[in-house]
């Protein structure tokens, strides 16, 4: 063994029994903060790892995460795609000075056939990149990318998280769909998810946020089970937190829809809302999303002449944001299925009151009906309306969940404890002998060439 190669070991091993911090390549293709959970995830498990004293480097794609300031040892790294869905031009067809190489022409000509790229043409650059950094990073952590360029060797050992089988999406969307047209259309976007399966299958160490998601993984992917382990993420707590100063809107309910896709529950909560106001004639309902232009919600609040009580918002603050939700009466989680559900965990531990669905692994986070939230069954617009209904009409009822949730949120679901128990996989999978994902098959590598191997366009 040379000088060199041992020094290399004796940090290896320095670093995986806990004795140095690590240096972390955190790889998110889709890093919006403020639309999806991807990238609340990227934001705040990256921060926590930086006050553990790690050095994370942040490695994503358009649209950026937006990392928290004042961390020395947090970096962002611009891996830039063609940004094809950008606003104001989603689906654009790029200038030809814009290609750089041929996973640019790949990018682009999976959109022109309906499909999206971005899993696959992120997990191309990020093994480009890796690899011509080998030796930087102790370890890999994948957010849910699981495309074929993380197969092989990316010059660490790898862990990802999946927050959910995005197959879970897709069988919703197609079950939504009418006409063959639109469920057509929805196999093609979703194709993606063929992909994914296979990668996830390959991978050795699996992270995700609950049991429902653990359970949902093994079922619809295939993944082995000893290979998936949980790790519950949480809520800010000192960001939302509870505030007595900020009044309380009579009538106010306030929920999250990031995307206007039957997964999210939101038609069932118009249609609720409706129910609500002929009880409670100043209920209305603020949703933290962009408003739909036309769809089955734009449907729904009008068919159900709501339009003056149903309010959207949109590109607002942090602080703004928990404003918002300590001034609501009430907070409602409405979703079919959820994976984790940031939006009750945080709503909860600001002390409002919640109601939520049983869908996927909400009630992991929510707790039990009537002790920290008010559970009703998912896709059932009259349970959701008497469980708004109720809290509206009985304080006490609603500062006893308010209290009970701040409570369940503080001993179960905080980013502190989710970077702990992260690191912690870390150093398992750099333990392992040999942590790297199988390599492609022949099929695959036909069908998605090493980066390595093409010239640039």
């Amino acid at each position: 063994m040379t000088a060199e190669a041992s020094r290399a070991r004796s940090r290896r091993d320095l670093v995986v029994n806990g004795e140095l911090p690590l240096t972390i390549a955190l790889l998110t293709y889709k890093g919006n903060p403020f639309c999806g959970g991807q990238g609340v995830y990227v934001r705040h498990l990256s921060r926590e790892l930086a006050r553990l004293g790690h050095r994370v480097e942040v490695i994503g794609s358009q649209p950026y995460p937006v990392l928290d300031e004042g961390y020395a040892g947090l970096s962002l790294t611009e891996l830039p795609s063609l940004d094809l869905y950008r606003q104001p031009d989603p689906f654009r067809t790029p200038g030809r000075d814009e290609y750089r190489d041929w996973v640019d022409a790949l990018e682009v000509a999976t959109m022109w056939t309906g499909g999206f790229p971005e899993p696959l043409t992120f997990s191309l650059r990020a093994r480009r990149h890796l690899r011509a950094r080998r030796g930087e990073f102790d370890v890999v952590h994948d957010n849910q990318t699981l495309g074929y360029g993380l197969l092989g060797d990316v010059g660490a050992p790898l862990v990802t998280t999946i927050h959910h089988p995005i197959t879970v999406d897709r069988q919703l969307e197609l079950d939504a769909a009418e006409g063959w047209k639109r469920r057509y259309s929805v196999r093609r976007w979703y194709a993606f998810t063929r992909m994914q399966k296979r990668v996830a299958r390959r991978l050795p160490s699996v992270l995700t946020v609950s049991g429902t998601s653990r359970q949902e993984i093994v079922d619809h992917l295939g993944v082995r089970r000893d290979r998936v382990h949980v790790v519950h993420i949480g809520a800010d707590t000192e960001l939302f937190s509870p505030d007595p100063s900020v009044p309380v809107v009579p009538g106010r309910i306030v929920t999250t829809s990031s995307a206007d896709v039957p997964l999210k529950g939101l038609v069932y909560l118009v249609e609720a809302l409706a129910k609500v106001r002929t009880e409670h004639p100043g209920a209305h309902l603020v949703v933290v999303g962009k408003r739909p232009t036309g769809g089955p919600v734009a449907q729904a609040v009008e068919r159900y002449g709501v339009e003056g009580a149903v309010e959207f918002v949109k590109g607002i603050s942090d602080a703004e944001l928990v404003d918002l939700v300590r001034s609501a009466e009430v907070a409602c989680v409405p979703s079919l299925y959820e994976g984790f559900s940031l939006p009750a965990a945080e709503a909860m531990a600001t002390g409002t009151p919640l109601v939520a669905t049983t869908g996927g692994a909400i009630p992991e986070v929510a707790g039990p009906d009537g002790e920290t939230c008010l559970a009703v069954p998912p896709g059932d617009a009259g349970a959701l309306a008497a469980g708004l209904s109720r809290l509206l009409g009985d304080p006490e009822l609603r500062a006893r969940l308010g209290a009970a949730g701040r409570e369940r949120v503080l001993k179960h679901f905080t980013w502190a404890r989710a970077a702990e128990g992260t690191v912690a996989h870390y150093r398992e999978a750099m333990a392992r002998p040999s942590s790297a994902p199988a390599a492609r098959t022949a099929t695959e590598a036909v069908a998605v060439p090493d980066p390595e191997s093409r010239a640039t366009c």
